[in-house]
């Protein structure tokens, strides 16, 4: 499962949150006794951010350029269990890390919420709206995978990299998919040119390793999702089908370069309600085209609240 890496890169609280509050943070405990770190800043439509990675923290969307949303929304940023600095837990299941964002919503008394997901936190995410469509105003879905480690992305990720090594590109059998992509990440490790999956600026990467190390957090659940494929399927299941399903307003944003969740996969998307923009970037839009970025999803907001 070393392809993972790929996208890897590339106790209640003392103060009480009410809605004159422009900033607030702390724990709250889930129902099953998990502390959970969240944060509140900003002013206006709630929206919970979830993390991509599996397990990724939410400091470097925040500090990267997601927090200029909070001039026009009150955004509520949350650390998943066995992420960052909330707690372990002896459960990572998916309807697990579902249920944290509904009780993190109720701890808030918001009435209802939009999503904002980035990467492997579209699963997540997507899973909410479809449990909880009543309390969701709508999903915003920014360079995210609704199916982990597709074929069509896995083979768009394998072409990609044998460009950069100016290898010549040849037919790989299905079931040699995930060894080839872990041949060909190891080889741009290599050469020091694996981050090219998330961003063609080094600079970017060098930024990220900044923040991420000003935040030590713990990687639990990224490592339990990664290292135990077979204990946690449901991370790894197509979820395109239930998109069909989900008739809130949907937002796509999407990298015209992005080959960490690949170039095509929105295309597969079927939300009946869903608006798509592309933008020429990569996986890390939010940081490196930030102004369209973050206008489209004011614009989103605003003709859904």
């Amino acid at each position: 499962m070393k392809t993972v890496a790929l996208l890897l890169f590339f106790s209640v609280s003392l103060t009480v949150f009410s809605a004159q509050n422009h900033q607030s943070d702390g724990f709250y405990e889930t129902s099953d006794h998990v502390k959970i770190k969240y944060k509140i800043s900003g002013k206006g439509e709630a929206c919970i951010y979830v993390p991509g990675g599996p397990g990724q923290g939410y400091h470097s969307f925040e500090m990267m350029g997601g927090n200029n949303l909070e001039k026009n929304m009150q955004m509520v940023y949350m650390e998943q269990r066995g992420s960052g600095e909330s707690g372990t837990s002896e459960n990572y299941h998916l309807d697990k890390m579902i249920q944290d964002i509904e009780e993190l919503r109720q701890y808030l008394k918001l009435k209802k919420i939009f999503l904002l997901a980035h990467s492997f936190g579209g699963i997540i995410a997507t899973g909410y709206a479809k449990k909880y469509p009543q309390y969701t105003k709508g999903l915003i879905l920014t360079n995210v995978t609704l199916h982990f480690l597709n074929d069509e992305s896995v083979k768009e990720q394998i072409e990609y990299g044998n460009e950069l090594l100016h290898t010549p590109v040849k037919d790989i059998p299905k079931d040699s998919l995930q060894s080839e992509i872990s041949k060909v990440s190891s080889l741009l490790r290599k050469k020091r040119i694996g981050y090219k999956f998330l961003t063609d600026d080094i600079e970017t990467i060098k930024q990220m390793d900044i923040v991420d190390s000003l935040h030590p957090r713990i990687i639990d659940f990224g490592m339990a999702v990664i290292s135990k494929p077979k204990e946690f399927p449901e991370y790894y299941k197509n979820y395109i089908p239930i998109t069909k399903e989900i008739k809130l307003p949907v937002l796509i944003i999407t990298g015209k370069k992005d080959k960490a969740v690949g170039t095509r996969h929105y295309q597969t998307f079927q939300f009946p309600n869903q608006e798509v923009v592309s933008i020429n970037g990569g996986h890390l839009l939010y940081y490196e085209k930030n102004s369209e970025f973050i206008n489209s999803v004011w614009e989103f907001v605003n003709k859904n609240k």
